[in-house]
């Protein structure tokens, strides 16, 4: 890539021989070499994690049309989070950051390295030592959520055998469906009251539909994020898994672990010229 003049930071890291070492080896969104982005304060123990980008695709304008490229998006998503995820395995303390979060140059990532040091540090001092893990719950195929504002009960019927019939049939329907998503609701809230004993702190995500919900059948019901102690994965899987035991209608998926890029993602002060897409 010729002339790049953008600068793409990927995540907010303590500096460490084994940090800069391993952002070496790394490669970002636009196939370049990553490095750090040191504070102009010698004693600031921050670093921003950056690559060069091309403001063709990642100027602010090129990122707003981007979001509807399918394939870009996901092709810097796995990217990014290639890149923060190996600067987590190196043991690093790392604060993951927004997806395309750009800076015109170094000079302004550095400044926000430096006016925003209270606010990384301390967000690095909760999220340290955690990570994040995903409780997806589904209601089975043939469950569906009661239509709002429909009551077969109350249709009129025909007056025809066949009618009247037909519009039994679909009461017991409903009314199975009905119990059968009631069932699938109380389990739902009792599994997120588990989850939540075993975990730090929880975001909740919206359950996810079409496209988005991948090939696994049913409907997403619960689509959240727990942040659990590194120590802790373990014991979180098994107890969410063992409270969804049994439960008729109901299938349990737990994913991760991440870095906990839900939980870094809090309301940010304002920072001065740069943009990101999420």
């Amino acid at each position: 890539m010729t002339d790049p003049n953008l600068v793409y930071a990927y995540a907010v890291l303590r500096r460490t021989p084994g940090a800069a070492a391993a952002a070496t080896d790394l490669r970002g969104v636009a196939g370049d070499p990553i490095h750090l982005v040191e504070p102009t304060d010698p004693a600031s123990p921050l670093a921003f994690a950056v690559g060069p980008v091309p403001a063709a695709d990642y100027g602010e304008a090129p990122l707003k049309a981007h979001l509807d490229d399918l394939d870009w998006m996901e092709s810097t998503v796995r990217s990014h989070h290639a890149v923060v995820a190996a600067l987590v395995a190196c043991g690093a303390a790392v604060l993951p950051l927004r997806l395309a979060t750009v800076y015109p140059d170094e000079h302004h990532a550095r400044q926000a390295l430096d006016t925003r040091r209270a606010y990384f540090l301390s967000l690095l001092d909760r999220l340290t030592g955690h990570v994040e893990l995903g409780v997806k719950i589904y209601a089975a195929p043939d469950i569906t959520p009661p239509e709002s504002g429909t009551d077969a009960g109350q249709e009129t019927p025909t007056g025809l055998g066949v009618g009247r019939a037909y519009l039994a049939i679909r009461r017991r329907r409903q009314r199975r469906n009905e119990e059968g998503w009631r069932t699938v609701a109380q389990a739902a809230a009792h599994l997120t009251r588990t989850a939540g004993t075993l975990a730090v702190d929880r975001v909740a995500h919206t359950p996810e539909r079409g496209s988005l919900a991948g090939p696994a059948p049913g409907t997403n019901v619960g689509n959240d994020a727990y942040l659990v102690p590194a120590d802790r994965v373990d014991a979180f899987r098994t107890g969410v898994l063992a409270a969804a035991e049994g439960i008729p209608g109901l299938r349990v998926e737990v994913t991760g672990p991440w870095a906990p890029y839900s939980f870094a993602l809090q309301p940010e002060p304002v920072m001065g010229p740069s943009s990101s897409l999420l």
